[in-house]
């Protein structure tokens, strides 16, 4: 798979952080993206409060807005952060890897709550950690999530795909489907991810503050992206906070417990 590059060391030590011998993706990372992707539900709601707080009278378009900004900063900023480390002089290439590693499961930790806190504001609850999961998946796939999650929900009900699929897979699927929807997206998921990662993990390890403009631009890159597909995948936003969302974020602020307090297990 990555034979072409058998003589560049740097190279191989990050296919080597990501993938075994065979080109499999190593158990210790995938468990690590599984963790990063299931973020819990009581998480979700702080974040959304913490918004609220600041701004008391937006509505749910406005604190998406507000969403997507401190998404988009936070992990520019953190990859930026990473990419810098390369250029002090008693951090390695294998140290600012592994580093750089780290700095892959913030991405995905960031990614899933974002995405997730945009489905609170659409009256969508993600108090199920596999639907949520092969959501955030298929959002940070781009394109061709949209069109795989699509496709295999279109088929399943003989009606064609679903303008806002996101909503479908966290509402309306049933469980078997849901369970198809993410063995499908994960197998794909993995490979293509993680063969992305190997080259933001080699460029921000990259020495002389290269290592910082690529970490940055490379989360700004797809931080953008997952804006747009979370943006497609649920449409436009109600105008004021569903009603379930809003009983949760009042039981939050007074103390109390709200529906979602642990999730599923998966």
């Amino acid at each position: 798979m990555f034979g072409r590059n058998k003589e560049n060391p740097a190279v191989r030590a990050a296919n080597g952080a990501l993938f075994d011998k065979d080109g499999h993706p190593k158990p210790g990372i995938q468990r690590g993206i599984e963790r990063a992707l299931d973020v819990q539900r009581p998480l979700i709601i702080s974040n959304l409060n913490r918004l609220r707080r600041r701004h008391p009278d937006a509505s749910p378009a406005e604190l998406a807005r507000h969403l997507e900004r401190d998404y988009l900063r936070a992990t520019t900023a953190a990859g930026a952060a990473v990419g810098a480390t390369a250029a002090v002089p008693a951090v390695g290439t294998v140290a600012s890897l592994g580093l750089s590693a780290a700095a892959m499961v913030g991405f995905l930790e960031a990614t899933a709550l974002y995405a997730e806190s945009i489905a609170e504001l659409h009256g969508v609850q993600t108090d199920d950690p596999e639907r949520s999961r092969a959501m955030v998946m298929a959002i940070l796939m781009g394109e061709e999530g949209t069109a795989l999650i699509r496709s295999i929900l279109g088929a399943s009900t003989g009606q064609g795909a679903p303008q806002y699929w996101g909503q479908v897979v966290n509402k309306a699927a049933p469980t078997s489907l849901v369970k198809t929807v993410t063995g499908t997206i994960q197998r794909r998921f993995l490979r293509k991810f993680l063969a992305r990662q190997g080259g933001f993990m080699l460029g921000r390890a990259l020495p002389f503050g290269a290592g910082a403009v690529i970490g940055g631009a490379g989360n700004h890159i797809m931080g953008k992206s997952v804006i747009s597909a979370t943006r497609e995948a649920f449409g436009p936003l109600p105008q004021i906070v569903p009603g379930e969302l809003a009983e949760a974020l009042q039981l939050s602020q007074t103390g109390g417990d709200h529906r979602g307090k642990g999730r599923k297990k998966a």
